[in-house]
């Protein structure tokens, strides 16, 4: 085989993967092991997983090791509120939940990263505050079966605090933000989602482990909360594969439970949507 041998080692390796040797699914055999087989460097070798990553022909989960890639069914996340829970769609349980739905596990990788920071420029228009305004941010890396599956991250007016003080806490708050803000007599009235399908990040691309040359977009979902006075509280950003994500909006009584969309294809949209606690 010509050209460099990161090269080579990855043309042997997808040759074992076309012929079925590696089978999707199956774990790539570790650095160690390919150092040994093909006796390369440890960056000539990681050079050939990334370029296997590259072709799409393999992917690399966090703490469990790269395996070669297999179809993922999208998971389908109803955007709009839940009108048993009078919870927001793609958020706490009612994720969760959609999740389970779909026969599959959804957790984080840690408990949620709690910070202070001042309110950017597009932070603070959300919530309609002063730019440089403490905010607090909570933020998750959310997995489905092991696998990244999308990244949250909230900011709450700092002053919210002295009402609901679990926001400082970097616990998970198990019933749900929205909920917990409720006990504190903070109730969502309703919310609006802003949706847009871009090219990811290098944070992104690091975390869904996606190709550097970002054939796989990601869905940007801004939720700005209202409160019974109409003020925004919250403003929630989620970043999801646009690959293995579906995203449905309910408008007036329809069935929730079955059919929500075709088994193939979808478009990308870029919408507002608004939903009633």
């Amino acid at each position: 085989m010509a050209g460099p041998l990161y090269r080579q080692i990855a043309r042997d390796l997808r040759r074992k993967i076309s012929s079925g040797e590696l089978e999707p699914g199956s774990q790539l055999p570790t650095e160690d092991a390919l150092m040994n087989r093909y006796d390369a460097s440890r960056n000539t070798v990681r050079g050939a997983v990334r370029e296997l990553s590259n072709w799409g022909l393999v992917e690399t989960l966090h703490g469990r090791g790269t395996f070669v890639s297999e179809y993922v069914a999208p998971i389908v996340t109803t955007l709009t509120t839940d009108p048993a829970s009078g919870g927001g769609g793609g958020e706490g349980r009612v994720y969760t939940a959609e999740v389970a739905a779909s026969g599959r596990k959804a957790t984080t990788t840690e408990a949620p990263r709690v910070e202070l920071q001042k309110a950017n420029a597009a932070v603070a228009d959300s919530l309609r505050i002063p730019e440089g305004s403490e905010v607090i941010s909570r933020h998750e890396e959310r997995l489905v079966d092991g696998r990244p599956w999308s990244l949250q991250t909230s900011f709450f007016p700092r002053p919210l605090a002295d009402r609901a003080p679990r926001l400082l806490r970097s616990d998970d708050i198990s019933e749900g933000t929205v909920n917990y803000l409720r006990d504190c007599g903070i109730e969502q009235a309703g919310y609006r989602d802003a949706i847009e399908v871009r090219k990811p990040n290098p944070a992104e691309t690091d975390f869904f482990g996606l190709s550097s040359d970002g054939r796989v977009e990601v869905t940007e979902i801004y939720r700005v909360g209202f409160d019974q006075d109409h003020n925004r509280f919250r403003l929630t950003i989620t970043v999801y594969r646009a690959d293995r994500n579906r995203f449905v909006i309910n408008v007036g009584d329809v069935p929730t439970s079955e059919g929500l969309l075709p088994a193939s294809g979808g478009a990308n949209v870029s919408a507002d949507s608004s939903g009633s606690a």
